[in-house]
């Protein structure tokens, strides 16, 4: 609840800043879906060896921080809707990979 609640305001933060009027909705809906996973991964999943919990917390944290300056980056230049989508699309594919490979590893 707590990470859907942050990335929300976030979100709404996104929306306010925004320079582009066609591209705020965009950019608050992905910066919801965006921001939400990992911060998710970052405050509520947590595994029955601590070590995973800890390397899946600090990742997801990393990558948070990650996704927040691109979008904040978004939010002030003047941007395309299909870079937007792929930057930030691969982002997040590469953060579910290795949060996988962490998971997987059960470290």
């Amino acid at each position: 609840m707590i990470a859907a609640a942050i990335s929300a305001l976030v979100a709404y933060a996104l929306y306010s800043v925004c320079k582009l009027e066609d591209a705020k909705m965009i950019l608050a809906i992905g910066g919801f879906v965006c921001l939400f996973f990992p911060l998710a991964t970052c405050l509520g999943v947590r595994f029955e060896q601590g070590r995973t919990s800890a390397n899946t917390a600090v990742l997801g944290g990393v990558f948070f921080f990650i996704l927040l300056v691109s979008h904040f980056i978004f939010a002030f230049t003047v941007f395309h809707t299909p870079a937007y989508v792929i930057i930030n699309g691969i982002i997040l594919l590469i953060f579910i990979l290795v949060a996988y490979t962490v998971v997987k590893a059960k470290q």
